[in-house]
């Protein structure tokens, strides 16, 4: 691997707020090899004063039922995760201007969406997947084998509008804490982290990585991550139709395509998707009057198909 996990979501930071003109986060290289990262990662939560240990804040957090989890909490439980994405699906696309323009169009989606105010970070990454996902605090990816199906900027809006909702709605921590991973558990403190106490911690993070990127979501989740979607395109000046014409386009290559982590091993039936997009659809009759924009879409798409 060219560059270890660590330094991709790191770069894929930086870049992300340098598009946006924010200020840029730091890099670190870590050995990308697992056991490696896992020790690593072990004895950095044993130190209070560094940025792993803040993994312990949000996950203490989520013990309480009643409490809600603040940002910076779910913003470290979504880079611990971003991390898992990289390892499993694969390293950012190397192509800036395909990159700055992901994060333009999501962004934009983004400011009209349940939660405009926080930072939101869009990376492609070269999978031949039909994949997008998203990770708590806002932390989105999106495949090139996707963007590969995608025809017009109006379908890629509603692709990156349907995972800015899941994050909207706090989708993957409502699932967290409705998987109970933590009960039981007692307090988690770095003084308890070895031994038994470790392995359960090593375990807590791996029931989060099976929920987002094996199980999936809740089909009502996906479902009304779609209807935010084409209520936020329209917001944003898209014609709301473009999520549900990606979903069509899927439809047809779907026969023989459930391999783990593509759309159609985490995601509800497709027909059934588009039937509530149709259904949603109808309450937009001015929709075919708003922006697609396939050809400003094809001119950045041939950075990831050639």
């Amino acid at each position: 691997m060219v560059c270890s996990l660590a330094y991709s979501l790191g770069l894929v930071l930086c870049f992300s707020e340098t598009v946006l003109s924010a200020e840029a986060t730091s890099r670190a290289k870590v050995d990308d090899r697992p056991h490696v990262q896992l020790a690593g990662l072990l004895d950095k939560l044993m130190d209070p004063k560094s940025k792993e240990s803040k993994i312990l804040q949000g996950v203490g957090s989520i013990l309480g039922s009643a409490t809600e989890i603040d940002y910076p909490s779910e913003r470290t439980i979504g880079e611990s995760l971003a991390l898992e994405g990289f390892r499993r699906y694969g390293m950012p696309v190397k192509d800036r201007k395909v990159q700055e323009y992901v994060n333009l169009v999501g962004n934009a989606v983004a400011r009209n969406s349940l939660r405009p105010g926080i930072p939101y970070n869009f990376v492609v990454i070269e999978s031949p997947l039909q994949n997008a996902f998203s990770c708590p605090g806002g932390i989105i990816f999106v495949s090139s084998g996707l963007l590969r199906t995608i025809q017009s900027e109006g379908q890629l809006a509603g692709i990156l509008a349907h995972e800015v909702a899941h994050v909207g709605h706090k989708h993957a921590l409502q699932s967290i804490q409705r998987a109970r991973f933590f009960q039981g558990v007692g307090k988690i403190t770095s003084a308890n982290m070895k031994g038994e106490k470790g392995k359960e911690f090593e375990d807590m993070i791996g029931g989060l990585q099976n929920t987002l990127f094996d199980k999936g979501l809740d089909q009502n989740m996906e479902f009304e991550a779609d209807v935010s979607a084409m209520e936020t395109a329209y917001r944003t000046g898209y014609d709301p139709e473009g999520l549900m014409e990606v979903l069509k386009a899927l439809v047809k290559i779907e026969a023989g395509s459930t391999k783990k982590g593509s759309w159609f091993s985490t995601h509800p039936p497709l027909k059934e998707r588009i039937q509530k997009c149709r259904t949603q659809l109808s309450r937009y009759p001015d929709a075919k009057k708003l922006a697609r924009l396939p050809e400003r879409y094809r001119e950045y798409r041939k950075h990831v198909v050639d």
